[in-house]
């Protein structure tokens, strides 16, 4: 698994600072296979679709 926000691996490392961002911003990364997604941010909130493994919204 990686994270999503800065897309290193999620067992390596301190996230915090990234899943303090990531209260504040959509994701960057697919957290399952690390590619870049194609995110969108709308008022009523966000979607990041990854070509592998489909959309997530929040």
């Amino acid at each position: 698994m990686f994270c999503d926000r800065c897309g290193e691996p999620a067992a390596e490392g301190d996230h915090a600072a990234c899943a303090a961002a990531r209260a504040l911003e959509p994701p960057r990364f697919c957290p399952e296979c690390r590619r870049r997604m194609k995110v969108q941010v709308v008022p009523a909130g966000w979607s990041a679709a990854c070509v592998e493994h489909g959309t997530r919204t929040g």
